[in-house]
């Protein structure tokens, strides 16, 4: 049942927590996302392409596990790859090389500045349409 009788939801932003916000912000921008909104203990910034915004708030203590995973989409498992080979050679810290997951998604993780995990990832036509979607 549509919530307040919306007919389309999109989502609109992700909100992570932040030790240190001005380099949290500086390692999302490092990421290509651009600044939107600044203030002292959040800052709004905007994905490079599709609109979607990722806010930074302000908190004291280091995320514990388990934590919100955000997910950033490359637009093709060459490009994955491209941008963590970039990013590694500005001094980005990688938990893990691009793999290819049993779910049909190419991953390469790491953590931001404040402990959060970020998943950099191509799926294709899997993202949505997986061959086990559920078909209704």
């Amino acid at each position: 049942m549509p919530l307040m009788n919306c007919k389309a939801m999109r989502l609109n932003q992700i909100t992570v927590p932040a030790v240190d916000v001005d380099a949290s912000l500086s390692w999302y921008q490092h990421l290509g996302f651009r600044l939107l909104v600044d203030s002292p203990t959040y800052k709004r910034l905007i994905a490079s392409e599709g609109g979607t915004t990722l806010s930074l708030s302000e908190v004291q203590t280091p995320t514990c596990e388990p934590s919100t995973h955000l997910y950033l989409e490359c637009d093709s498992a060459m490009a994955l790859d491209s941008k963590v080979t970039e990013l590694k050679q500005t001094g980005i810290v990688f938990l893990s090389e691009p793999v290819d997951q049993d779910w049909l998604w190419r991953e390469a993780w790491l953590r931001d500045p404040s402990g959060n995990l970020v998943c950099l990832y191509f799926a294709g036509n899997n993202r949505l349409h997986p061959p086990w979607q559920v078909v209704s």
